[in-house]
């Protein structure tokens, strides 16, 4: 591509990079250049320190209670505050491998298990074993000892006496499920899935590398950063955890933005360094600090502004008012500002110390092909920014047509409908309900009142449970109540009449509107909540409709603020958040049409749900909003460093897209093969986030940086830079 310029007197001309007055990143990174062995030595240290937190202190997991949102996590922590015992059954059933079940060897089975699995000291009570109606199975209920941690250490045990019976008995088939199997076996199979993703990634992403670079050393530094950020990231996790528990998809999410911004941060810098050196033509091993300079006061404050920006939109996620998206929150914010760190002042002095050798060995083919000027971009951009109306309709018709789907999504949370049919505790669980129909799980009401309310809780109590079988339409029934020591709190089960989702939600609906409020909740000074499985999975439900505009609009709030004062422009920031916003709405529409249908099942073996679970779109959403800002943060500074040059708006824009079009299709390829892996995944949820990603991140490298942005910008030339630096005329 032929470049035009525009002459300017000297003095009036704006300095190159480089020439102006060093930022803070920049004498950081000379700093590093200039001092390199010290400052890789302190980098290793702080890595290496860091890292090893993980062999020290393990990341604490969160429990039930942790996680309760809404009036169902008060009724927990209330009823758990006053001693109400919540143990976990574990449940083992016993079945004929074929043919009828002979009642003879499943008794002795029974009683064989009953045995051995009382003695142990993490089980508390071994119920009567129970047949079901047609006597194809028998079903032994382990309560276990201890709270819902205690179950999960102990469950090992349980596991091993079952397995023992097992292996005695070849021809029945003895196998437990419950909630403590079910997630130990869930929790390993995707430590293994995961496992295996993230190895496959880093062989993955140094391919992309090589090609983008041509050159080994150059395709390995990302890597080792990425690698080094999620290592550090993990340890600081770990600290962290212990005073907001892990709920389980942190370490998940930290590897994947991780790796992903580590790499990013990496690819930039040095592809901005190689320009510099290759545009000065210097011979190897010369002119490498002059490089670093100029990286370091455009790629690196490009870094710094994208890596605050990706910060404060993670930070959006506390908006929820959810524990558990407050953990992912903290937990991507360490990991991203550790790769942050590492980019702006260990990477410096790599550059500084490989010299010569960082553009070798070189790989013949890839390495003539890395080094072209584009050629398809600028062909592309022309008739865009000669018709930017005509461009910025046309795409953006096209995004609100993948966009339509959206407006028809079901959100709903993950069951054990959900969970991989692959695993043991699964299959168990499936002929359980096959052979034992299982109802809706109980409602629960806690009630706590004032001292000297003592008789009046239990009057209203008796007026509950009097309520309750006054209407067989919407109950089955109630338990005994439970009172606590001090006879403050109670707790009654309450059972919805019928196992159907609509009769689960009517009964806690009655129960919140009509039935406590007249009686347990009509005590002065009185506290009265309904909980249980149905009442966490509706406020569950109900919190992220609430939560989901506030995290919306926070994020759009804090990306306006940090592009306003990066680029002092209010027509960027405006700019900013709209394309975000409307990349979100693309890429929702993309996946409520993928998951929500039958048509793509085969392609990304899956079974449709018929619904996107509810948690993906709020963390997709924060997530792509900090991803993305990497690629228009590196897109605008570009094109504002243009202008700062002289270059006419229509130059700029050419120029600043085209010159890093190469760079960012090479983050997005890594970021594409990374998500992809996630994507392939059994697990739904994986599997939707991690198509979510994918789907995300190709919209915004294409259509967004190559035809939105640039036709947007176009548009609004005159007024771009307002009220801060005015384009040359």
């Amino acid at each position: 591509m032929t470049q035009t310029t525009v002459a300017t007197p000297a003095a009036a001309r704006a300095p190159r990079p480089g020439e102006e007055h060093l930022s803070r990143t920049t004498k950081v990174a000379m700093w590093s250049a200039t001092h390199r062995w010290t400052a890789i030595g302190l980098w290793a240290v702080l890595i290496v320190a860091l890292t090893s937190i993980s062999a020290f202190v393990a990341p604490k997991q969160a429990t039930s209670l942790d996680l309760g949102v809404g009036e169902s996590g008060q009724a927990a922590q209330v009823a758990a505050d006053a001693g109400y015992p919540a143990p976990v059954v574990e449940n083992v059933l016993v079945t004929a491998r074929t043919g009828a079940l002979e009642a003879q060897a499943a008794d002795d089975v029974a009683r064989e298990l009953a045995a051995q699995l009382g003695a142990l000291h993490e089980v508390a009570d071994v119920a009567a074993p129970v047949t079901s109606a047609d006597g194809d199975a028998v079903l032994i209920q382990v309560t276990m000892a201890g709270d819902e941690d205690a179950a999960a250490d102990g469950v090992t045990a349980l596991e091993d006496v079952v397995a023992g019976v097992q292996d005695e008995h070849a021809d029945l088939r003895v196998e437990e499920t419950g909630p403590a199997s079910v997630n130990g076996e869930l929790n390993d199979w995707l430590g293994t899935q995961l496992g295996k993703a993230t190895t496959l990634s880093v062989p993955l992403t140094l391919i992309i590398l090589l090609v983008v670079f041509g050159a080994l050393v150059m395709a390995t530094v990302p890597v080792v950063l990425g690698l080094s950020s999620v290592a550090a990231g993990l340890g600081l996790w770990a600290l962290a955890s212990q005073v907001l528990p892990d709920p389980g998809t942190v370490t998940d999410l930290l590897v994947l933005v991780g790796m992903a911004v580590g790499v990013d941060y990496s690819l930039f810098y040095l592809r901005r360094f190689r320009e510099e050196k290759r545009r000065a033509g210097t011979a190897p091993g010369h002119g490498d600090v002059d490089a670093i300079r100029v990286a370091a006061q455009t790629a690196g404050h490009s870094i710094v502004v994208s890596g605050f920006a990706v910060v404060l939109s993670m930070a959006g996620l506390f908006l929820a008012g959810d524990s558990s998206f407050s953990a992912m929150a903290v937990g991507a914010i360490l990991v991203v500002l550790v790769a942050l760190v590492s980019s702006v002042t260990v990477l410096p002095a790599l550059l500084s110390v490989l010299g010569r050798w960082s553009e070798r060995p070189r790989v013949p083919v890839l390495w003539r092909l890395s080094g072209g000027r584009p050629r398809l971009v600028p062909a592309m951009l022309r008739p865009i920014l000669a018709r930017p109306v005509a461009a910025t309709l046309v795409a953006v018709a096209a995004l609100l047509a993948l966009a339509a789907p959206v407006v028809g999504i079901s959100l709903a949370e993950d069951s054990t409908d959900d969970l991989p049919a692959t695993l043991s505790t699964v299959q168990a669980y499936d002929r359980l309900v096959q052979e034992f129909p299982q109802g809706a799980p109980a409602d629960v009401v806690v009630a706590q009142v004032a001292p000297g309310d003592e008789a009046a809780l239990r009057t209203q109590v008796d007026a509950l449970a009097a309520a309750v079988a006054e209407d067989p339409q919407t109950f089955a029934g109630s338990g005994d109540p439970w009172f606590s020591a001090d006879g403050r709190t109670a707790v009654v089960d309450v059972v919805a009449a019928g196992s159907a989702d609509a009769q689960a939600h009517a009964s806690v609906t009655a129960l919140r509107e009509t039935v406590v409020p007249q009686t347990v909740g009509s005590i002065d000074d009185s506290s009265a909540y309904v909980g249980g499985d149905t009442a966490s999975g509706m406020d569950y439900a109900a919190n992220l409709r609430h939560a989901t505009p506030l995290v919306a609009a926070g994020v759009f709030a804090l990306t306006f603020l940090v592009m306003l004062v990066a680029f002092r422009s209010v027509a960027v920031a405006g700019l900013t958040v709209a394309l975000n916003a409307l990349s979100m709405v693309a890429t929702f529409g993309i996946l409520t049409a993928i998951f929500q249908g039958s048509w793509a099942q085969d392609a990304l073996d899956f079974t449709s749900t018929g619904h996107v679970v509810s948690w993906v779109p709020m963390l997709l959403f924060v997530v792509l909003s900090g991803l993305s800002l990497d690629y228009h943060v590196f897109v605008v500074s570009r094109i504002r460093e243009n202008v700062r040059r002289g270059l006419p708006a229509r130059e700029a824009i050419l120029d600043g897209v085209s010159g890093t079009a190469g760079t960012i299709t090479s983050a997005a390829a890594v970021m594409v093969g990374v998500f992809s892996l996630f994507g392939v995944l059994g697990f739904i949820d994986l599997k939707q986030f991690g198509v979510g990603l994918v789907v995300g991140v190709l919209l915004d490298a294409t259509v967004i940086r190559l035809v939105v942005l640039p036709a947007t910008m176009m548009l609004v030339r005159r007024r771009l830079w307002w009220p801060g630096l005015r384009a040359a005329r």
